[in-house]
């Protein structure tokens, strides 16, 4: 499939990377030549030193012939625009990048008027993920994510004592037919293996037959009740926060939001109704302490600095904060969250990434997916001839730590697989993947009998 991406950004190169692992034809077009020069030697795409707002510019790289156009700069008309220019000139589809709430508000009518096939907004994605945590308490559809004859249910350990302090190998002893495969544990998504211990406090995905499923549910779950979340701060007045408040307002929530620039302040202010807005600087202890932090239900750090954020995410676990979540861009930041005990760490690029690359695919690769926790992804696969992983046994596929196949729908027949199952043209799989490895996972998952872009 070939794509075009607009803008080298970090979504821009982020997006091209897991593309190119899945085998596509990737051209990159910016107007930053020396940026562009260290593109090329870094990843195996073809570049365009170009203003793709130039109709000559996407006509001469026959912008008609491709499949897909993505627009990632971080001015939104412009995405607009040129994804409109490209679908007229005959591009298949289009993706454009929008993250202004006024754009927001009449988005289908964007849609409609310049034939835009896909808007993708980071900062709303975000906020859907946090908001399902927040409010629903479940990152899944009520704990339970269901395709066919399989589901994955999501719940805390100490709802089963026995599950307490049992190694990962003993798992089934306790849940007959069922397979965990995936922790949540201090803020960060874990894939388990032999040597993992299940903690107290982990919230476990747990996937088995459909039936066994729903009777599990039915004994870790409590019926209707989902939150008392009354009480909330975010830090940091951008989209991200934005969008949050205007959601946990609506949900009945108390929200205050603290920004340090005084004209976002008069925005948010104006545009933001029961929501309490407060000109100050988010790192600074007094201010936080006048303002209860201490009795706040849940604290959202989604300032524009990781490092920030990350403070700020470690001074609301040491004031009692129950739920503490934080926006970090730098997956190197990964092991320093998980120490840190923070409920939940979401990563714009990872997610936003994830979900381009299911609009790319469509459902001929991958038939369904479902983030959790916005840092891994459940995915349905269906197996074709050409894959790498048909006939050979689990354990000589040398699967990386970051990858696990969960379950296998065969015809009728529902496989928990283990090291010996061997995966067969036309299975269907339910695997599970981290966001930050999904250049390795559509590595995995690509065509072998396709070749490269320069072929």
């Amino acid at each position: 499939m070939k794509v075009a991406i607009v803008g080298a950004g970090k979504l821009g190169m982020k997006v091209a990377e897991a593309l190119l692992g899945g085998d596509h034809a990737v051209t990159i077009i910016d107007t930053d030549e020396n940026l562009l020069q260290r593109v090329s030697s870094h990843v195996d795409v073809l570049t365009v030193t170009a203003n793709a707002k130039e109709i000559k510019a996407l006509k001469s790289i026959s912008i008609s012939s491709y499949d897909f156009l993505i627009t990632t700069t971080d001015n939104d008309e412009t995405n607009l625009v040129i994804a409109a220019f490209a679908k007229k000139l005959g591009c298949k589809k289009v993706i454009a990048r929008v993250r202004d709430p006024e754009h927001m508000q009449q988005i289908q009518f964007i849609k409609d008027l310049m034939g835009v096939d896909y808007i993708i907004n980071p900062d709303l994605e975000i906020t859907n993920e946090i908001y399902k945590y927040l409010v629903e308490k479940y990152t899944l559809s009520n704990g339970i994510y269901s395709t066919g004859k399989i589901s994955l249910l999501e719940f805390y350990a100490d709802k089963i004592s026995k599950l307490v302090d049992l190694p990962i190998p003993q798992f089934s002893e306790v849940l007959p037919g069922m397979l965990c495969v995936a922790i949540s544990r201090n803020g960060k998504v874990i894939i388990p293996h032999g040597e993992d211990v299940i903690q107290e406090d982990d919230c476990l995905y747990v996937v088995g037959e459909k039936e066994a499923i729903q009777e599990l549910s039915k004994k870790v779950h409590e019926r209707g009740v989902y939150t008392d979340l009354q009480k909330v701060m975010i830090m940091g007045g951008g989209k991200t926060g934005f969008y949050l408040a205007q959601k946990l307002s609506d949900f009945g929530a108390s929200v205050k939001i603290v920004e340090y620039d005084k004209q976002r302040c008069y925005y948010l202010s104006t545009h933001l109704d029961d929501v309490m807005v407060l000109n100050g600087d988010a790192t600074d202890l007094q201010l936080l302490e006048e303002e209860n932090l201490d009795s706040m239900d849940a604290v959202v750090t989604a300032t524009g600095f990781d490092e920030d954020n990350l403070l700020l995410a470690l001074t609301a676990k040491r004031h009692g904060v129950e739920d503490v979540i934080a926006k970090v861009s730098r997956t190197s930041y990964a092991e320093i969250i998980s120490a840190m005990g923070v409920d939940m760490a979401l990563n714009p690029l990872d997610i936003v990434t994830s979900i381009i690359l299911r609009l790319v695919q469509g459902n001929k690769k991958v038939l369904s997916s479902q983030l959790i926790q916005g840092q891994a992804e459940i995915m349905e696969v269906y197996a074709t001839s050409h894959m790498n992983i048909i006939g050979v046994p689990l354990m000589n596929l040398d699967l990386p730590d970051s990858i696990l196949i969960a379950a296998i729908h065969r015809g009728n027949q529902v496989i928990i697989p283990n090291g010996n199952t061997v995966i067969e043209e036309n299975d269907r799989l339910l695997l599970l993947s981290l966001l930050s490895e999904i250049t390795t996972t559509e590595k995995l998952l690509k065509d072998s009998s396709k070749f490269s872009f320069f072929r």
